[in-house]
């Protein structure tokens, strides 16, 4: 079994093991991807991610 979640109507996450929901929503896994040091696209990814202002350095702080 795998956690899986949903985004609920305010965007937070509601977690559950099953893959579709009751009401029909499929749901995404929870779990991170795969990291790989051989990863030849990593450059690419992060390149882009800071052209669209989308890495973690550059989004606003959320407070706690």
């Amino acid at each position: 079994m795998h956690l899986m979640y949903t985004l609920d109507a305010d965007g937070k996450r509601t977690y559950t093991l099953k893959k579709v929901t009751a009401a029909g929503k499929v749901t995404k896994s929870a779990h991170p991807a795969r990291f790989s040091p051989d990863d030849k696209f990593s450059r690419h990814r992060v390149t882009i991610k800071k052209r669209h202002n989308i890495l973690l350095p550059q989004l606003p702080s959320k407070p706690l």
